[in-house]
């Protein structure tokens, strides 16, 4: 099992930035790989980016190209999700997870950190 805690959300007005963190403790050994998704208020749980744990390589989804990076500190057992030029659009619950493969299964959730932009 891996527990996972994001941290990092907040309020911030348009164009500004934010990095989210999520660390990773318990079976560190078992992770593949991990990705960041994100929940709207009333919308569903929307993939943005993701990243091979070993290996360092990165997907993103085409909403999230140019504005979002993921990056990981294998040290620190931590994913990060550095944010720019946000936008109103931005806003909602930001969620990390456990993958079996950038875009594969999801096995862990973390608790979710919200992200609120301003105009």
């Amino acid at each position: 099992q891996v527990q996972l805690v994001e941290s990092g959300g907040g309020l911030v007005q348009a164009g500004g930035s934010l990095r989210l963190s999520c660390a990773a403790s318990g079976s560190i050994f078992s992770i593949n790989a991990m990705g960041w998704f994100r929940q709207a208020p009333g919308k569903g749980r929307e993939f943005l980016a993701a990243i091979n744990w070993s290996g360092g390589g990165t997907y993103y989804v085409d909403s999230a190209k140019g504005r979002f990076t993921i990056s990981r500190d294998n040290a620190k057992n931590t994913v990060y999700l550095q944010m720019n030029s946000l936008k109103p659009e931005d806003t909602a619950q930001y969620y990390c997870a456990v993958r079996s493969t950038p875009t594969g299964a999801v096995g862990s959730w973390g608790q979710g950190t919200q992200v609120t932009v301003s105009s």
